[in-house]
């Protein structure tokens, strides 16, 4: 997959240069800059790819996942290109034209390709076509067909030739050995005679006289026994493994961001933000003259809002209603909210109700990816009826986040609304990484103007 990568863009490289000379009229002069520049950028597209686990299995398969690492790391790996070249003073030896028809051309390709190896790999995996490694399983009868782990085991090259399923009561017994004696001799004869890789047992974790039973009559094949984990545990397995002292533990909610990550997040804060509030300048500008123009009263509202630790701030915003409400009963927008002005409906239906709040993330209250923040009349009522809603505010808010670029927005009519919005919030601290801000980023931007849920 790495090599068809690389081939791939070499070609759209070269491609490029020869397309964009085709139609200015000019000869190729420097085709050697151009295979150069097209094999820098394959190479570090690989490389990065690769540190992402973008060539594994069960991403490869992911089309959604495979298009944004893609888009990010394809975008990320020009900016770098310039940047270097800039700082190189070689930005001359780089046509503008026909660096930006390859960065267009390769991404259309990386995109389309993504699309059908991924399609096809996955149709391949359903058909056995990848089952490099030929497994037994042995399983508490009836969890074969439930056991969403050994599913996934099938769609990720293993292939089962045979399964021994064992009842519950034999599985309880002190006798179980002898029990299923002949069953299982014939098991251990089948591995034998047919190049069997490995043994998978499927059952309870807890009993653990039978798991010692079945390991220690394995004993006499020299091949490995792998524990598949049961229901109970398979939702904690999902968590990162930490290596605590000399035992391994899953992490269950890791703790705030490190003093390295948040110097980190900060910085793409303060870049991100300033460059925003630059290219959305002139928005903003027409923004305010258009609110001012339309209604009576002040451009901007400011709430009042909890951020990091539950630290009080004050967000802004563009004014899209005729109240400005900031106390301790505040009622949500809804459909057709009288409230709203006419301008103000337009502002929140292209988000840009929310660009005024880059200045929070310039004074340090915000960040640009985080879970939004609630007025604080909310904050506190939310708080009481959500178990871990507190835990929102170990990272600092943002302008989207994860659960907004997933559907979760606007109006929460019901409980349950919010419940999924923290749930998303809290995975988001517990899994945060610079590239997961980038994902949000990339997804907002698409999302941006399909917001059917914003009122």
């Amino acid at each position: 997959m790495g090599v068809a990568d690389g081939l791939l863009i070499s070609i759209c490289g070269i491609g490029s240069t020869l397309i964009y000379h085709r139609i200015v009229g000019s000869s190729v002069t420097r085709a050697d800059v151009s295979a150069v520049v097209g094999l820098l950028v394959a190479i570090n597209f690989g490389l990065l790819i690769t540190v992402q686990h973008g060539y594994q299995l069960k991403n490869i398969t992911n089309l959604i996942r495979q298009w944004q690492i893609t888009l990010i790391t394809w975008t990320g790996v020009f900016a770098a290109l310039l940047a270097i070249a800039f700082a190189m003073k070689v930005s001359d030896e780089l046509s503008r034209g026909t660096t930006i028809l390859f960065y267009l051309i390769g991404l259309i390709a990386l995109l389309t390709w993504k699309a059908a190896a991924s399609r096809w790999i996955a149709r391949a995996l359903r058909r056995d076509a990848f089952a490099k490694s030929r497994v037994v399983v042995i399983a508490e009868f009836g969890l074969t067909a439930s056991s969403a782990a050994l599913a996934d085991l099938c769609q990720h090259g293993y292939h089962v030739a045979r399964t021994l399923e064992i009842r519950g009561k034999e599985l309880t017994s002190p006798l179980l050995m002898s029990q299923i004696g002949p069953r299982f001799e014939e098991l251990i004869a089948y591995v034998r005679e047919n190049q069997i890789e490995h043994v998978f047992l499927l059952v309870d974790w807890g009993r653990q006289h039978a798991i010692d039973c079945i390991l220690d009559g394995l004993k006499i094949l020299p091949i490995p026994v792998h524990l598949v984990p049961d229901a109970n545990v398979s939702r904690f397995l999902k968590y990162p493994l930490v290596h605590a002292g000399g035992i391994w533990t899953a992490e269950l909610r890791r703790a705030p961001l490190s003093w390295t990550e948040r110097a980190l997040k900060r910085t793409l804060d303060l870049v991100g933000a300033s460059l925003a509030l630059i290219v959305f300048a002139p928005i903003m500008l027409l923004a305010a003259v258009l609110i001012k123009a339309g209604s009576q009263g002040p451009v901007f509202f400011r709430q009042t809002r909890n951020g990091f630790g539950g630290r009080v701030f004050r967000i802004y915003k563009f004014r899209t209603m005729r109240v400005l409400e900031d106390g301790p009963i505040i009622i949500q927008a809804t459909k057709n909210d009288p409230r709203v002005t006419f301008i103000g409906r337009w502002l929140r239906k292209t988000s840009i109700d929310e660009l005024p709040q880059i200045f929070n993330v310039l004074s340090g209250d915000m960040s640009l990816v985080g879970p939004r923040p609630h007025a604080t009349a909310h904050n506190s009522k939310y708080e009481q009826l959500i178990g871990q809603y507190a835990f929102r505010h170990h990272v600092k808010p943002g302008i989207t986040g994860w659960a907004q670029v997933n559907g979760l927005r606007g109006e929460t009519k019901e409980l349950r609304s919010m419940e999924r919005r923290v749930e998303f919030d809290l995975w988001y601290i517990n899994n945060w990484s610079i590239w997961l801000d980038f994902r949000v980023m990339a997804r907002t931007l698409v999302v941006a103007f399909r917001r059917g849920e914003a009122y």
